[in-house]
């Protein structure tokens, strides 16, 4: 994992790219190294409006490029400022499916100045695939994140 925090430190840190690139970048680097990792993607705060809109990602095209504040995992995080960690989709009433594939979901909220910004939502095919340092890495990753926004 240091490995992949000191590839990821040096995404952000680059000059070369614009934020953007940057996240875009730092999808395509989860997307390669984590093989159970098979949607990663930013959301952020739309405005003045309680919602989400898709930012960077990598994966299959979503439909949900934006979603309401308290809908899906990703917008009970935008309202619970808490990582929400689903083992098996299935079995969570309030889940927007993506995906027929997807069997995992883990989303991490990003905060800038004591506010809920923004979140990494990262799917996966597999269930129950995400690790303690899973979270603690995309914790970590979204403290970082939020430095460059």
């Amino acid at each position: 994992m240091s490995e992949l925090k000191k590839r990821l430190s040096s995404i952000l840190e680059s000059p070369k790219h614009n934020t953007e690139e940057k996240l875009e970048k730092v999808c395509h680097l989860l997307d390669q190294e984590i093989s159970y990792f098979n949607w990663t993607g930013f959301y952020f705060k739309n405005g003045d409006k309680d919602e989400l809109i898709l930012g960077p990602y990598v994966g299959a095209p979503t439909d949900h490029t934006i979603i309401p504040y308290g809908k899906g995992i990703c917008g009970q995080v935008a309202v619970s400022n808490e990582t929400f960690v689903v083992p098996d989709v299935h079995e969570e009433s309030n889940y927007l499916s993506c995906s027929i594939d997807t069997k995992a979901e883990i989303v991490v909220p990003i905060f800038k100045d004591g506010k809920n910004i923004g979140q990494i939502d990262i799917d996966s095919h597999t269930i129950d695939p995400f690790t303690t340092e899973d979270r603690e890495l995309l914790e970590w990753l979204c403290n970082e994140v939020s430095k460059i926004l």
